[in-house]
């Protein structure tokens, strides 16, 4: 027996189904002072180590934590202890204080590391984050995202598209691709009712063992697998799962639990081709509710047919070409320049980009865009180039986000990361992540085959920015380094005037 298939659903006191996770339904009145104390202290719990995520979310703990004592008086010698993490304030207690603008950023900047870190206690920080932030916004977009990501992460399904929903009835651009997810979620439900039903019709001896405590069902189910009784076990662990349903259990455990009764089953029937094809149709339902769960709906699988375009052939399209990159300044939108934008070869822009014809121009050739969100990815181009510093995230964005039929050509993993991974630039020689222009800036000046390489509004935020209705509540991120990339830019540059920076 394999050491991962021996681990035991949680126990949980017999209720209806969703009560175990049911007090995470409403958000709970969250005191400002209490959130960051519990951010402090948790810092304190951060230590250097090979985490990544963990790392990340330490850096913008310490962020906050600054801005606070920047915004703050200095506490006085009597201060109160810090507050345990898990320590809410009732629904009856008034917010002691009101959450900083200068807070709210580093503070969801904070709640979405801890989300990212995936651990029991970061998701609690999590949770609470998202708490105070909605306790003091009730409309805040990216609070109920963040506690509906949370709430998902947990495995609170119901009240996860509860906040989804939410978050949907405050925006007009899903650039998230939310609703896909919302319906993603309620057809992984069905699927998985489905499941349950068709294991509890295949093995009516279940029934016994679903009124019993889970974990007492599974460790039996578990000691008579490991003896060869597979006629006494499966009853067991089929009861399990299905006491697991009744009680509520959040959705990860369920999926976890089914997944090892599954592969046990597998391992059972061996090579025995009846067998096999009885689980086929179970194996099938399970995969396919996990996969409507991560990315919704997926009507073209094919993607309107879209082709990979390496590195390689991408300077082959663009050589020769007069080519203008539009930045998502105010600069742009307030300007005149839309026929001469159109008039280039190719036009280039960036992620939550908006269109006025006389201001911008009307064509996008080149869709230049983080993975992180779906901004304008179901606007017709023909090449989309998706950056993503790390792989597997990368991935997983293409097939949750990508639009059938909106692109000709996907740039392929090539051009996944172009700085770090074509010019080998690490963090020791540009220590920043570098932004989505920077990384197309840099890829068109490394290819080096246009005639002609012009930036349009490039201020680098100084005017603002001109961006999709839905995007322009986001924040101008702290994690990149401007000063750097326009220092960059204008050592390179040919001329320079208030609207046009020519590298070629």
């Amino acid at each position: 027996m394999r050491e991962a298939r021996t681990r035991r659903p949680r126990q949980r006191d017999a209720a209806p189904p969703g009560s175990a996770t049911s007090q995470l339904a409403s958000v709970t009145p969250t005191d400002v002072d209490v959130c960051l104390r519990a951010c402090a202290a948790h810092s304190t719990k951060l230590v250097a180590g090979l985490d990544r995520r963990r790392t990340a979310l330490a850096e913008a703990l310490r962020h906050l934590l600054a801005v606070h004592a920047a915004t703050q008086p200095a506490a006085p010698a009597t201060a109160a202890p810090s507050i345990p993490l898990m320590r809410r304030a009732g629904k009856a207690q008034a917010a002691s204080a009101a959450l900083a603008d200068e807070l709210l950023d580093p503070l969801l900047m904070v709640g979405n590391k801890a989300l990212d870190c995936g651990y029991e206690d970061e998701l609690k920080l999590a949770v609470l984050i998202g708490d105070t932030v909605l306790t003091q916004r009730k409309g805040s977009r990216a609070g109920w995202r963040l506690r509906a990501r949370t709430l998902e992460a947990m495995g609170a399904e119901a009240a996860a598209i509860e906040a989804y929903e939410r978050y949907l009835s405050f925006t007009e651009d899903d650039g998230f691709g939310v609703a896909a997810k919302v319906v993603g979620l309620r057809a992984g439900a069905r699927l998985q009712d489905e499941l349950l039903r068709r294991l509890e019709h295949d093995c009516p001896a279940a029934a016994e063992y679903a009124a019993r405590p889970v974990t007492e069902s599974w460790a039996e189910g578990l000691a008579l697998q490991a003896r060869g009784d597979w006629h006494r076990a499966e009853p067991r662990l089929v009861g399990a799962l299905l006491a697991q349903e009744r009680t509520g259990a959040p959705v990860t455990e369920l999926q976890e639990a089914t997944s090892q009764y599954l592969g046990l089953a597998m391992e059972e029937a061996g090579t025995d081709p009846g067998a096999v094809a009885g689980l086929t149709e179970i194996v099938g339902l399970y995969a396919e509710q996990r996969r409507s769960r991560m990315r919704g709906p997926v009507e073209d699988p094919t993607f309107g047919g879209v082709e990979w375009t390496t590195v390689g052939e991408f300077r082959n399209r663009i050589a020769g070409k007069s080519i203008c990159l539009i930045a998502n300044s105010q600069r742009v939108g307030s300007s005149s320049m839309g026929a001469e934008i159109d008039g280039y070869d190719l036009v280039v822009r960036f992620n939550s980009y908006r269109i006025d014809p006389a201001a911008t121009g009307r064509r996008t050739d080149i869709h230049a865009t983080i993975h992180k969100h779906g901004f304008n990815w179901d606007q017709q181009v023909h090449t989309r180039l998706v950056f993503g510093g790390v792989s597997g995230d990368w991935k997983h964005s293409l097939r949750n986000r990508l639009v059938p039929g909106a692109q000709q050509y996907l740039g392929d993993e090539s051009l996944r990361w172009p700085l770090r991974d074509i010019g080998r630039v690490g963090a020791d020689v540009w220590p920043a992540i570098p932004t989505t222009g920077f990384n197309m800036l840099w890829l068109l000046d490394h290819l080096d085959v246009s005639s002609r390489l012009d930036l349009i509004g490039f201020d680098f935020y100084e005017s603002g920015a001109y961006r999709l209705p839905g995007a322009m509540r986001m924040p101008i991120t702290s994690v990149h380094e401007y000063t750097s990339e326009k220092a960059w830019v204008m050592e390179r540059a040919q001329s320079v005037t208030d609207m046009r920076i020519r590298l070629r």
